[in-house]
Parts: C-alpha cells; structure tokens; sequence
C-alpha cells in the first residue's frame, strides 16, 4: 500500500510548474508502541477534554481554538477559518533562489520528504527542473505550508526524484557560541593529535544506514518477550564509570595498538614516541 501523501501542490520555476506531492521519508509504524492502561482493571484509557473551571467533558463539537489576548480574553477562531487562510505557498513552491546544499549549515535542516510528480502531465516539466539543478549542482530554495505553518524549504535532485527538508528559522535556532562560547582554547600536542588520525585511518568505513541497529528496541523487545513469557523484567544495569584521570597519551596509544597494525607510512610518527617527554607533565582529559 503506497504511503499517503503529506502534501500536494505545484513546483514552480519561473514559467515552468508541474504537480508534485510530497511524502514522508520516515516511518514509525514498525516502532514499539504502547497504549495507556488503567492499573487497576487492565482496560485501556482515552483522552477527554474537560473544561477548566467546571470540570465538565467536552461533547461533540463543543471543542474550538482561542487565541489568547494579553488581558487574558480569547479570540475564538474556527477549523473552517484556519482552513481558509491561503497563501502562495499553500499550494505552490517557487523556485526563488539556488545554492550549494553543502553551504547550508546542518544546524538548520530539519525533515525530509520525498518529491514526485503528481500525474503523468507533469513528469516532463518535473524531470526538466530535476535535470537542471542536478546539472548545475544546485538545490534549490522555496517556501511551504505545511501542517498550518510556512516553512522555508530546501529542495534537490534525487534519483528519479527529489528530496525536500524543511528548514529551521534562523530566530529558532540556538547559535553555537551560545553553547561552545565557554570551551576554552586548548592548544593540543601534534603527535596526540598524530595518534588519534591513525586510530580515524583505521576506522574508515562506508555509510551504510542498514548495518544500523536500534538496541534499545531491541532491548523493549526483550522486555515484551520476557513479561509475555511470566518471567521478571531484568533489572536496570548501572552504566560503567570511565575513570576520571586517564593519561591522554598512553589511552591513545592502547587505542591504536588494539586495532591491527596501520599499514600506512603514516603509523610512523606515532613510533618515534614511545613515552611522553621526562620534563613534560602527563596530560590528562578533564
């Protein structure tokens, strides 16, 4: 059963437009879930909405939004309302601006979806566009209305397709320096640093996502199984404690030696220290 589409509209560059839908790159449906149960009787709960000052459930179609005033009044505002609020990029992404996705920092991207034409009309103009910014090796940036909110959105060639992420307004968006402004400068010994490219060297390896394993829903499993089966739930392991003082070099040099032995001329560096200078203090990792 093909997945429903999160979106459908118009991708437009200049006087070129053609239907397209969106999808949702990500499942959960194969996730662990859990339903809420009352202890007491085993029956599974639902959510109600009670008024606040009554205590009172809601029936049906007694529900609708507000919007809250600073005197603390409320304007009331209904779905069909919400619903006729339309703008351009409710139902069309214009291609107003190119770049190179690799300048747009990481911290700003945020869900992907698929893109594909939405009828056999629009495979051409969709396949023109794809085979343009894939030419030029660009992406391209537009905007979206997506669940009740604009959002800037960054679009590019995939395959037969194309991949959309939405993007993160800068104002939302934690600066680094917030957090990185406090790291002082630490000026590091070149053969550690020498040390710690052999042991990245060694471990090189290929992107491969389906080597990925989610332990901890392998772990709930386990869990499920083992309830399911009468028997006790295992009780929570205590994480190991990592020492507190480690001699930066000497843990670097383990580390390499517990891989096989580099076959690069670049091991030879490393070789020519076997410990650290007499006069220089160890170094140690915070």
């Amino acid at each position: 059963m093909a997945p429903r589409p999160a979106w459908k509209g118009y991708l437009k560059l200049s006087l070129v437009t053609c239907a397209v839908e969106l999808t949702n790159v990500v499942t959960h449906t194969e996730k662990v879930s859990f339903r809420v149960l009352n202890r007491k009787t085993g029956n599974t709960v639902k959510r109600i909405y009670v008024d606040a000052e009554t205590g009172k459930p809601l029936g049906d179609g007694d529900e609708i939004k507000g919007y809250e005033l600073d005197d603390g009044d409320f304007v009331r505002i209904e779905e069909d309302e919400i619903e006729a609020v339309q703008i351009e990029s409710s139902h069309t992404m214009s291609l107003d601006g190119f770049v190179d996705k690799a300048s747009i920092q990481q911290i700003y991207l945020d869900t992907p979806y698929y893109v594909a034409p939405a009828d056999k009309v629009s495979e051409e103009a969709f396949a023109v566009i794809r085979d343009a910014m894939a030419g030029k090796k660009m992406a391209g940036l537009a905007r979206i209305v997506l669940y009740n909110r604009e959002r800037p959105v960054v679009i590019e060639p995939l395959g037969k397709g194309m991949v959309l992420t939405t993007l993160r307004y800068d104002n939302t968006v934690r600066q680094p320096d917030s957090v990185f402004g406090e790291i002082k400068a630490v000026k590091t010994d070149q053969e550690m640093t020498d040390l710690a490219e052999l042991i990245i060297d060694k471990k090189k390896a290929k992107f491969d996502p389906s080597k990925f394993d989610d332990k901890y829903e392998d772990a709930l499993l386990e869990l499920i199984r083992a309830k399911k089966a009468g028997h006790k739930a295992p009780k929570a392991k205590a994480p190991p404690k990592p020492s507190n003082v480690v001699n930066l070099f000497d843990a670097l040099k383990k580390s390499l030696s517990s891989d096989a032995k580099p076959s690069s001329a670049k091991a030879k560096p490393a070789a020519k220290r076997a410990k650290p200078k007499a006069a220089a203090p160890k170094r140690k990792s915070a």
